[in-house]
Protein backbone atom coordinates (compact mmCIF):
# COMPACT_ATOMS: atom_id res chain seq x y z
CA UNK A 1 0.00 0.00 0.00
CA UNK A 2 0.82 3.61 -0.87
CA UNK A 3 0.90 7.03 0.98
CA UNK A 4 0.65 9.88 -0.84
CA UNK A 5 0.94 13.38 -0.30
CA UNK A 6 0.75 16.98 -2.33
CA UNK A 7 1.02 20.67 -1.57
CA UNK A 8 -0.85 22.99 -3.50
CA UNK A 9 1.96 22.78 -6.38
CA UNK A 10 1.48 19.05 -6.65
CA UNK A 11 -2.04 18.68 -6.27
CA UNK A 12 -3.15 18.18 -10.14
CA UNK A 13 -0.34 15.33 -10.03
CA UNK A 14 -1.45 13.79 -7.33
CA UNK A 15 -5.40 13.49 -8.37
CA UNK A 16 -3.34 12.21 -11.80
CA UNK A 17 -0.99 9.55 -9.99
CA UNK A 18 -4.33 8.31 -7.75
CA UNK A 19 -5.79 7.75 -10.80
CA UNK A 20 -2.76 5.85 -12.50
CA UNK A 21 -2.21 4.14 -9.05
CA UNK A 22 -6.51 2.57 -9.44
CA UNK A 23 -5.64 1.50 -13.31
CA UNK A 24 -2.75 -0.64 -11.92
CA UNK A 25 -4.83 -1.47 -8.88
CA UNK A 26 -2.01 -0.41 -6.58
CA UNK A 27 -4.27 0.89 -2.83
CA UNK A 28 -3.18 3.89 -1.75
CA UNK A 29 -4.27 6.20 0.78
CA UNK A 30 -4.37 10.15 -0.18
CA UNK A 31 -3.04 12.13 2.86
CA UNK A 32 -3.89 15.67 1.44
CA UNK A 33 -4.16 18.04 0.80
CA UNK A 34 -7.33 17.95 -0.76
CA UNK A 35 -7.60 21.35 -2.39
CA UNK A 36 -5.33 23.38 -4.58
CA UNK A 37 -5.35 26.21 -2.20
CA UNK A 38 -2.19 27.41 -0.88
CA UNK A 39 -0.70 25.16 1.84
CA UNK A 40 2.39 24.04 3.92
CA UNK A 41 4.36 21.33 2.31
CA UNK A 42 5.43 19.73 5.96
CA UNK A 43 2.07 19.80 7.11
CA UNK A 44 1.95 16.60 4.76
CA UNK A 45 5.10 15.60 4.19
CA UNK A 46 5.22 14.67 8.12
CA UNK A 47 2.37 12.33 8.22
CA UNK A 48 3.46 10.34 5.01
CA UNK A 49 6.93 9.69 6.39
CA UNK A 50 5.98 8.58 9.51
CA UNK A 51 3.57 6.68 8.41
CA UNK A 52 5.85 4.98 5.42
CA UNK A 53 8.57 4.49 8.80
CA UNK A 54 6.24 2.85 10.94
CA UNK A 55 5.70 0.31 8.41
CA UNK A 56 2.13 1.44 7.59
CA UNK A 57 2.54 1.59 4.20
CA UNK A 58 5.33 0.10 1.93
CA UNK A 59 6.39 3.68 0.15
CA UNK A 60 5.42 6.55 -0.07
CA UNK A 61 4.42 9.44 -2.68
CA UNK A 62 5.07 13.13 -1.92
CA UNK A 63 4.85 16.13 -4.62
CA UNK A 64 5.14 19.93 -4.65
CA UNK A 65 6.36 22.28 -6.89
CA UNK A 66 10.22 20.89 -6.98
CA UNK A 67 10.11 17.84 -5.08
CA UNK A 68 13.07 19.27 -2.69
CA UNK A 69 10.67 20.86 0.25
CA UNK A 70 8.99 17.42 0.52
CA UNK A 71 12.02 15.40 0.54
CA UNK A 72 13.53 17.46 2.91
CA UNK A 73 10.56 17.64 5.59
CA UNK A 74 10.36 13.93 5.09
CA UNK A 75 14.38 12.95 5.61
CA UNK A 76 14.03 14.46 8.88
CA UNK A 77 11.76 11.28 10.32
CA UNK A 78 14.26 8.30 11.33
CA UNK A 79 14.02 5.09 8.41
CA UNK A 80 13.19 7.80 5.50
CA UNK A 81 15.07 7.62 2.41
CA UNK A 82 13.16 10.00 0.41
CA UNK A 83 14.73 10.75 -2.62
CA UNK A 84 13.72 13.59 -5.30
CA UNK A 85 13.89 11.76 -9.05
CA UNK A 86 12.98 14.03 -12.47
CA UNK A 87 14.15 11.12 -14.56
CA UNK A 88 13.54 6.99 -14.99
CA UNK A 89 17.72 6.18 -14.30
CA UNK A 90 17.74 8.39 -10.76
CA UNK A 91 14.12 6.77 -9.88
CA UNK A 92 15.62 2.89 -10.88
CA UNK A 93 18.75 3.74 -9.31
CA UNK A 94 17.75 5.10 -5.88
CA UNK A 95 15.41 2.19 -5.62
CA UNK A 96 18.28 -0.09 -6.65
CA UNK A 97 21.27 1.60 -4.48
CA UNK A 98 19.11 3.29 -1.52
CA UNK A 99 15.84 1.07 -1.05
CA UNK A 100 14.74 4.79 -1.03
CA UNK A 101 11.49 4.15 0.39
CA UNK A 102 9.43 7.89 -0.78
CA UNK A 103 9.56 9.04 -4.15
CA UNK A 104 9.22 13.16 -4.50
CA UNK A 105 8.51 14.86 -7.67
CA UNK A 106 8.26 18.12 -8.94
CA UNK A 107 5.38 19.44 -10.74
CA UNK A 108 6.84 22.13 -12.16
CA UNK A 109 10.07 20.30 -13.10
CA UNK A 110 8.59 17.61 -15.03
CA UNK A 111 6.00 16.51 -17.25
CA UNK A 112 2.60 14.90 -16.32
CA UNK A 113 4.08 11.46 -18.68
CA UNK A 114 7.68 11.98 -16.95
CA UNK A 115 5.62 11.77 -13.15
CA UNK A 116 3.83 8.58 -14.54
CA UNK A 117 7.11 7.05 -15.79
CA UNK A 118 9.26 7.94 -12.79
CA UNK A 119 6.48 6.27 -10.20
CA UNK A 120 5.80 3.27 -12.58
CA UNK A 121 9.98 2.55 -12.21
CA UNK A 122 9.95 3.56 -8.59
CA UNK A 123 7.29 1.21 -7.24
CA UNK A 124 8.56 -1.69 -9.86
CA UNK A 125 12.08 -1.45 -9.11
CA UNK A 126 13.28 -3.67 -5.95
CA UNK A 127 16.23 -3.20 -3.93
CA UNK A 128 19.48 -5.19 -4.98
CA UNK A 129 20.32 -6.44 -1.82
CA UNK A 130 24.08 -6.12 -2.78
CA UNK A 131 26.47 -5.92 0.23
CA UNK A 132 27.69 -2.69 -0.93
CA UNK A 133 24.46 -1.11 -0.35
CA UNK A 134 23.21 -2.13 2.75
CA UNK A 135 26.34 -1.35 4.11
CA UNK A 136 25.92 2.08 3.00
CA UNK A 137 21.95 2.19 4.08
CA UNK A 138 23.09 1.00 7.67
CA UNK A 139 25.86 4.04 7.54
CA UNK A 140 22.70 6.42 6.79
CA UNK A 141 20.70 5.15 9.53
CA UNK A 142 23.62 5.92 11.68
CA UNK A 143 23.81 9.28 11.05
Amino acid sequence: MIAIACDHGGYQYKQMLMQHLDDRGIAYKDFGTFTPDSCDYPDYAKPVANAVAAGEYEKGILICGTGIGMSIAANKVKGIRAAVCADAFSAKATREHNDANILCMGARVISEAKALEITDIFLDTPFSQDERHIRRISKIEQL
